[in-house]
């Protein structure tokens, strides 16, 4: 069965639970023939999973949502200046309403877009009402479960377990961002009034919990394994699983521990120790589950770290391999090689007229190979071996797979343009008045490129964003790395130390974290930041920042550690310098520099009130119990 909607009108936030979405017919014209019974679309497996299919859609693909893509919204990328309507600069302004479709006139945004549709185009996926949508709809299937009468345990086991992981993390998402909501876990009435009032965010935590823990609890580890899935072999990757359930349950619990949700819960700003326990156990029996090979996934190699998040001459293969857990379905086949692969390049060797790139200070999270902390990048330090007139070298490996710096080759093959075949990033970047790698409006205003995300061909002489090339672009929610991350900050704040480790597991945050840096072949957490958990959480903290990237974590992650309205966090960077002595094109980590310095581009001037996105205006108005957030 395939059933289509389109979101045509959202008249309330709580009213998509009581208004069906049109098809692409209208309703009253559609054929009488074409009407599904209430029996019919959940009297067996195969009809309640076409039901239950929908949910997928309803998962915005954020790194594809438009043709450039904003995504990162703490201090770690800016944006160049042609371009200001993405979130990002909205965000930098202070302007935190930019998330809504009445403040987006491009319509660039992933949160909020005034089309939004369960259908297969990118331009219509948007978190806020499909996350409402899917509440209800998740809610409509667990109320007639009654009704899956042709069908065996396990089938009805795959239902329920679908229908409560999409009530918990659609839930989940919105809750990250605006704090306490109503908690919807039951059909609303289309004839009585909105009363449902905002609930603590410690209360929603709970709720979500209870879904997550008991879809984990009906689902399997593989789908391929069922007698269900068998039928449906090679396309149960990103079907709802028990792994998938126990790490948002980890991330649901560990966020109501951490400080910015247990403040506005119980009034403190230490972190919820029990929640923080609890985090640490569901996440603890994931990375057991996977370690010992119950699980299908497993960390990839650094030699294919990229397949987390692009694949290329693969006839567009999702990425993800065996480490994403959690991601979006691709909707629309040749997108992101359009558009979101080319906003990395500058203009003057690429083809986009926006490009989004790291901040200096945030490049600096990037330590040495030896797993030390760089304390100033503009001076020497001997115990971690950095010298700031060689500030290429020696670095963690995850600098050169990620980042862009100065002399590295971009260009490969041949070119009409051979002065620009070397990043061209000191000074202001510009040579002999021909254009600019740091050019501020089409260039990098940093110093510093991306290429985390696609591969450096990606440029308009070797064409690496090609059709031909099937470049296929896609960030997943959660991958098994930021598994090992969570759960090493939730047993070492649980526990009070990062030696303590979840008994049944056996490997403490230290360990966890040790794990994926012997992935990147990086030093492992120095003695002097094992010591006491606030050395620790420092470290944890820059490792999480390297490791996840701009993957989309860091603005969620400085606001519930409550320091995105504090310094440095609110500066953005760029660097400078000059090239010195003789230039490597073949070893560009050895190049000499002088006069490294780095310079401000911006100041987030923030205030309490950012620590949460403001609601719809229209939706606070609806009744009084649903009210604003506070400041705004």
């Amino acid at each position: 069965m395939k059933r289509y909607f389109k979101i045509f009108m959202l008249l309330s936030w709580l009213a998509v639970s009581v208004v069906f979405l049109s098809s692409c017919e209208k309703y009253l014209d559609k054929s009488p023939d074409s009407t599904i019974s209430g029996v019919d679309a959940y009297k067996n497996f195969t009809n309640f999973q076409g039901f239950t299919e929908e949910l997928y859609h309803c998962v915005p693909d954020f790194s594809n949502a438009y043709w450039t893509n904003s995504w990162n919204w703490g201090e770690d990328e800016i944006s160049s200046t042609s371009q200001d309507f993405h979130f990002v600069n909205k965000i930098d302004l202070g302007n935190f309403w930019g998330w809504q479709s009445e403040f987006d006139g491009w319509q660039g945004g992933w949160m909020d877009r005034s089309a939004t549709s369960t259908d297969n185009d990118r331009f219509h996926k948007s978190l806020w009402p499909l996350c409402w949508y899917g509440i209800s709809k998740a809610n409509l299937g667990l109320a007639n479960m009654d009704k899956l009468t042709d069908a065996t345990t396990e089938e009805r086991n795959l239902i329920k377990g679908q229908l409560l992981f999409f009530r918990g993390w659609f839930h989940f998402e919105l809750m990250q961002y605006f704090g306490g909501l109503p908690y919807i876990d039951t059909l609303l009435p289309s004839d009585q009034r909105l009363t449902l009032p905002r609930l603590s965010y410690d209360q929603c935590a709970d709720k979500a919990a209870a879904d997550f823990k008991a879809a984990a609890e009906l689902l399997p580890t593989n789908w391929d394994n069922t007698t269900a899935g068998k039928n449906t072999l090679g396309k149960n990757e990103l079907r709802i699983n028990k792994i998938m359930a126990l790490s948002y349950l980890g991330k649901d619990l560990l966020w109501a521990g951490s400080p910015l949700m247990n403040s506005v819960s119980t009034g403190s700003t230490d972190y919820n120790k029990d929640y923080c326990k609890k985090a640490a156990d569901a996440l603890a029996e994931v990375l057991q589950l996977c370690e010992s090979g119950e699980a299908p996934y497993k960390l990839l190699p650094f030699g294919k770290y990229s397949d987390n998040f692009y694949t290329t001459g693969q006839n567009w293969l999702m990425p993800g391999g065996t480490e994403a857990i959690f991601r979006s379905p691709y909707y629309n086949a040749n997108s992101s090689n359009w558009g979101t692969s080319k906003q990395y390049t500058p203009k003057i060797i690429g083809e986009s007229d926006i490009v989004f790139a790291p901040t200096a200070n945030y490049v600096d999270y990037y330590g040495m190979a030896n797993g030390l902390p760089i304390p100033d990048i503009t001076k020497p330090d001997p115990v971690s071996g950095y010298d700031p007139e060689h500030p290429w070298k020696g670095r963690d490996p995850r600098f050169y797979n990620d980042i862009v710096y100065d002399g590295v080759k971009f260009v490969q093959g041949s070119t009409t343009d051979e002065a620009n075949r070397y990043a061209n990033l000191y000074g202001d970047g510009t040579i002999n008045g021909r254009g600019s790698y740091r050019d501020p409006s089409t260039g990098s205003r940093t110093g510093y490129l991306l290429r985390k995300f696609i591969p450096i061909t990606c440029n308009k002489y070797d064409d690496g964003y090609g059709y031909s090339h099937s470049l296929n672009v896609h960030i997943p929610y959660m991958r098994l790395a930021g598994v090992y991350l969570m759960y090493a900050e939730a047993v070492a704040e649980g526990y009070g130390s990062p030696s303590a480790a979840v008994s049944a597991y056996g490997k403490s945050a230290i360990d966890a974290v040790n794990v994926i840096r012997d992935r990147a072949g990086a030093g492992h957490v120095a003695a002097e930041f094992t010591g006491s958990l606030d050395a620790f959480m420092g470290e944890l903290r820059r490792e999480r920042a390297v490791e996840l990237s701009f993957e989309g974590h860091r603005f969620n992650d400085l606001r519930r550690w409550l320091l995105l309205i504090k310094s440095p966090y609110t500066l953005k960077k760029t660097v400078y310098f000059d090239r010195a002595g003789t230039f490597s094109t073949t070893a560009p980590e050895d190049n000499e520099v002088k006069n490294l310095r780095e310079s401000t581009i911006l100041e987030r001037h923030f205030t309490e009130k950012h620590y949460w996105l403001p609601l719809k205006t229209s939706d606070v108005t609806l009744y009084p119990s649903f009210y604003q957030n506070p400041g705004w």
